[in-house]
């Protein structure tokens, strides 16, 4: 397994990040230290969590995956052995059961902080994320942006002012976005170059072969500033794996359980998903690990965030880092990209 330094941090985490959404919904406990214990053994030292999963949310089951990570921790003695990343959840109302009125204000993120490390039963947070902007903005397939200053919530620069007193205090170790734009990236860093407060040093967006858009205007961004992304949704919601073609539903799938995820299920998303399988088939190659090996490829990656929900799963994109791409393949996939430069935004 190949590692990567992130970005300005001495964080050296390994090509491949395990996700643990489904840690507490989908998987039980024993079902998440197994795949913590498989993943560490082939060499994956970087997982990634939120308060408020497990993914779908709620006020019944939010924090089992910390839970879950925190309780193998504690059990493995290994805390030493990981880079664990997790996230503070923005307004929005699938959240609003977790604190009133949320904002990354500090009443919120000193809450939210120790709600994790508590659950995560350590000291402290490797990278500390925001999950999503605290003012209205285009993230999780928004379209249209509409200019709505008056629902900013608390200002950047206060919020990287209590993220440095975190990082003071020795809880959070570094600093990192989600679901950002180039504006909120350039914005944080701004004040974090002029006023010597904590530096950005990954910015957590989707990224796959159904979703390039970081490409159109974030990667500069991230390449000059040193910020490499954490892609998530590498196989947009298990699309790419070829498993839904054909309106098919597979009994345990995610889209089986959850049919109103529909982000890479649009007709243009559909007809790229095909063709992608079909290429990868035409080369012999997995389609799951072709779609992965291609996000592992970027130069502007920190580390593929992956998600299973068994170990069968977890291999199969575990062998994606043995697979290096064509040019024969990297052409038919620029081939089908242009002919569906945006199919799921």
């Amino acid at each position: 397994m190949k590692t990567r330094t992130l970005g300005s941090s001495d964080l050296n985490v390994s090509e491949l990040c395990l996700g643990t959404m489904t840690f507490g919904g989908q998987n039980t406990e024993a079902e998440a230290h197994a795949q913590l214990d498989h993943a560490l053994a082939n060499g994956i030292n970087f997982l990634d969590v939120a308060e408020m999963y497990p993914v779908p949310t709620s006020a019944a089951s939010q924090g089992r995956s910390e839970q879950h990570i925190g309780s193998w921790l504690n059990q493995r003695g290994n805390r030493d052995q990981l880079v664990i990343a997790t996230k503070a959840a923005g307004p929005a109302e699938m959240v609003s059961y977790l604190r009133p009125d949320i904002h990354f204000d500090r009443r919120n993120l000193e809450q939210a902080i120790e709600g994790s490390l508590q659950r995560l039963q350590s000291d402290y947070i490797d990278l500390y994320q925001l999950h999503w902007p605290d003012r209205a903005a285009n993230f999780f397939g928004q379209l249209s942006y509409k200019h709505r200053p008056e629902k900013d919530g608390a200002p950047i620069l206060e919020t990287l002012q209590v993220l440095k007193d975190l990082v003071d205090a020795g809880k959070i170790r570094y600093i990192g976005l989600s679901n950002e734009t180039p504006w909120g990236l350039m914005s944080f860093l701004k004040y974090a170059d002029q006023l010597g407060l904590p530096r950005v040093v990954t910015v957590q967006n989707p990224y796959s072969l159904l979703h390039r858009l970081p490409e159109f205007a974030l990667a500069e961004v991230m390449m000059r500033e040193d910020v490499p992304l954490l892609a998530y949704s590498p196989l947009a919601f298990g699309t790419l794996t070829g498993k839904y073609l054909n309106d098919a539903r597979p009994d345990g799938s995610r889209l089986a359980l959850f049919p109103n995820y529909q982000r890479y299920l649009t007709p243009a998303g559909i007809n790229a998903t095909a063709q992608y399988v079909a290429l990868a088939r035409e080369h012999g190659l997995c389609p799951a690990q072709m779609a992965l090996a291609f996000v592992n490829s970027r130069e502007f990656l920190g580390s593929t965030i992956i998600g299973a929900t068994s170990i069968e799963q977890l291999d199969v994109a575990l062998g994606s880092v043995e697979l290096a791409l064509s040019d024969e393949v990297l052409a038919g996939i620029e081939a089908i990209h242009q002919q569906n430069p945006a199919p799921c935004p």
